[in-house]
């Protein structure tokens, strides 16, 4: 069944899909925080999709509400009301600030209504500048590759996007002397997740945001990665003690159903009128019941708290394991967004890990990142631990080796 099954699928996907990706692995069934391939083989899964699934994979309370849904309404555009969409904006808006909600499709989409908001707020007064961070990501249309700060996402695809400059991130006098009186927006992430895992400073944060209200500039932060209750809290900026302007989210917001949006504090909310922006498949009825029953897993199975718990059980003991390697430069993240420093590329690792029946993913391109699911429980974390025990010490010999 393996050898035929996967055999037809990498032969139809190299025939028929263009080749913008190159997967590894051929998986037919997920369930909790494992994955499994067509012979029954187990992955255990520390991507979560790249934190798309964070309540792991088909949930049952989510896969409930998408089949109910799907049974009822599944599709009718914005230009008439659905009873269920605006019940999710409400529980959303009552977990951050006072505010409004334009739901699109995916994470780019939700940071091109960031940029958009910016410049429509900024325009009023001459203002159309977006200042974002290197090693930063924010999708791959035209406007977020010129909003990314990694030059090697944008080649090829010249010449960029006017409007936007990047600064070194954490660092706020640079950022502070970028500012003109051009500029409408600081884009940034809380936890950069492509740039490497790399989180944010209090300090820093509390400075950007003291800066925004000096010059009337929008503070946005993208949360596609590091929200949804990825760092321990719902939202990442929640436990970084700021409050933005807007933000962005994605990804886990539907736990797998392709859903993307923003959400502008209230006195934003004017800025953005009909007719100046729009999303064909945003916010449709099938992805905001999927999404309403994540809000509804996230509150009554204690993710969040799971997720700190495990989050800092997990940092301890990797911290613990590589210690004794010099090619392991540091472990860091927030709750249960990790990354692993090498010294080394991290895709040789990440690649012996999977022939372990570990899924993993990279960032930047030495950092090992860890996404498992929210709701991996001690004995799932220590089993993942353990593979990367394992794993790190026959990395460690290939190293020697090659010397």
């Amino acid at each position: 069944m393996k050898n035929q099954l996967y055999a037809q699928t990498i032969e139809r996907h190299s025939r028929y899909i263009l080749p913008t990706y190159a997967p590894q692995k051929v998986f037919v069934r997920g369930e909790g925080v494992y994955l499994y391939d067509a012979d029954g083989r187990r992955y255990l899964d520390y991507a979560s999709g790249i934190s798309v699934c964070n309540l792991g994979h088909c949930h049952p309370k989510v896969t409930a509400a998408i089949q109910e849904q799907a049974a009822k309404l599944v599709h009718i555009s914005n230009l008439y009301y659905n009873p269920v969409t605006p019940v999710l904006a409400e529980k959303l808006i009552s977990k951050c600030f006072d505010g409004a909600v334009f739901f699109a499709n995916s994470g780019a989409e939700a940071n091109e209504g960031l940029i958009k908001l910016a410049r429509k707020y900024g325009n009023r007064t001459g203002r159309n500048e977006v200042i974002s961070m290197e090693n930063s990501f924010h999708g791959r249309t035209l406007a977020t590759l010129a909003a990314t700060g990694r030059a090697k996402y944008r080649k090829g695809f010249e010449p960029d996007m006017p409007g936007f400059k990047q600064v070194p991130y954490n660092d706020f006098e640079a950022l502070a002397a970028a500012v003109t009186d051009k500029t409408c927006g600081i884009l940034l992430e809380i936890v950069q997740g492509e740039g490497g895992i790399l989180p944010a400073d209090a300090e820093y944060l509390k400075k950007v945001r003291a800066l925004c209200d000096e010059k009337d500039i929008l503070m946005l932060c993208d949360e596609v990665q590091c929200g949804m209750g990825r760092t321990g809290t719902l939202f990442g900026w929640q436990g970084a003690g700021v409050e933005p302007d807007a933000f962005s989210m994605a990804k886990a917001l539907a736990n797998g159903l392709p859903m993307g949006g923003f959400i502008v504090k209230r006195k934003f909310t004017d800025v953005l009128t009909a007719g100046t922006h729009a999303s064909t498949f945003g916010g449709t009825p099938l992805a905001s019941a999927a999404a309403l029953a994540v809000q509804q897993v996230i509150e009554e199975e204690n993710v969040l708290e799971n997720c700190r718990i495990q989050g800092d059980y997990m940092m301890a003991r990797l911290r613990e394991i590589t210690a004794k390697y010099d090619f392991v430069k540091e472990v860091r993240g927030r709750g249960l967004m990790i990354g692993i420093v090498l010294d080394h590329p991290a895709g040789a690792l990440s690649a012996l890990l999977l022939e372990k029946d570990l899924v993993t993913l990279t960032a930047g391109e030495t950092v090992l990142r860890l996404l498992p699911p929210l709701v991996i429980t001690r004995e799932e974390a220590d089993a993942g631990l353990n593979i990367i025990e394992a794993g790190l010490a026959e990395y460690a010999k290939t190293l020697k080796d090659g010397e």
